[in-house]
């Protein structure tokens, strides 16, 4: 019993479950286009959203296996499935592949005119993160780039299910807010770096860099969620009212990363009550102010 709960475990851990929360921002456009109850368009979305579960977790595992000999050096990385031998390389190949094939095939029960443009996207999103796997993450400013580009692809692809037009200014948004998640994980990372830190990249960067840039994207994403929400959602103001708790949570989010070690969103986000509080209560606004007014 003790060994099958400890497999389980390691197969949660190896496939990343709790960062299938990330995916979720393929309901974004049809929230914010009002169109979320609606039941064809929900199923789409749920499609769509498990196709991402599938790709997403099947590159977590390439990833881990490109730098298995880099986390068994690390601290904390050297207690993964396959870094510490408790899953092998050659399971570790097959899961991946049967991840990454059943997320392109849940596509297939999306309806006919969407199929192919939700196929280049998850498609694209494989490519990207596969050639992020694969080296790109050790080059400067691409690194994160390409992470911003992979929530760009999520929200598109919500777009794409939704059947919703998407604002330009919703996607410069989700762009400069996911830079700045990026950059605020490469600052903490830097931040704890030792002699047997794994990330490459971190000998590029420099901790007053990395500041001024997230102090850039933090600005221009509440610009243009701003102006998104003044000129754009049903075309009219009543989304401003959301601003000040856009800019609370940032802020809560900015001091948890300047206090803590937490490095990635999700983690932060398990880690910090208030935040989920001021989270829910940002998503119950939206929701009142989208449906019910």
């Amino acid at each position: 019993m003790k060994k099958t709960n400890q497999i389980i475990k390691d197969g949660i851990n190896l496939i990343r479950i709790k960062h299938w929360l990330k995916n979720l921002l393929v309901f974004v456009p049809a929230i914010f286009g009002g169109v979320l109850f609606d039941l064809k368009t929900f199923a789409s979305l749920i499609i769509v959203f498990f196709a991402f579960c599938g790709v997403s977790s099947g590159i977590y595992i390439i990833n881990d296996i490109k730098d298995i000999e880099k986390d068994r050096r690390h601290e904390i990385k050297k207690n993964r499935p396959l870094a510490a031998g408790r899953i092998s390389i050659s399971i570790g190949i097959i899961l991946s592949s049967l991840l990454c094939l059943s997320g392109v095939s849940l596509l297939l029960l999306c309806q006919q005119e969407m199929r192919i443009q939700c196929l280049v996207i998850l498609v694209s999103y494989f490519i990207l993160n596969l050639l992020y796997s694969c080296g790109l993450k050790n080059k400067p400013i691409l690194d994160v780039m390409l992470l911003a580009s992979g929530f760009v692809l999520q929200v598109l692809m919500g777009s794409v299910a939704g059947k919703v037009e998407l604002s330009q200014w919703l996607l410069l948004t989700i762009l400069t807010f996911s830079l700045y998640m990026g950059l605020g994980k490469r600052r903490n990372e830097l931040r704890k770096a030792n002699t047997s830190d794994t990330r490459t990249v971190l000998k590029y960067y420099t901790a007053d860099y990395l500041n001024k840039i997230m102090l850039m994207t933090m600005t221009l994403g509440v610009g243009f969620y701003s102006l998104w929400a003044a000129i754009v959602v049903k075309n009219n103001s009543i989304m401003v009212w959301t601003i000040p708790l856009v800019i609370a949570i940032l802020m809560k989010y900015e001091l948890n990363i300047e206090k803590n070690n937490y490095g990635d969103p999700i983690d932060i986000l398990t880690h910090d009550k208030v935040l989920l509080v001021l989270l829910t209560l940002y998503t119950s606004s939206v929701f009142v102010l989208l449906y019910c007014i």
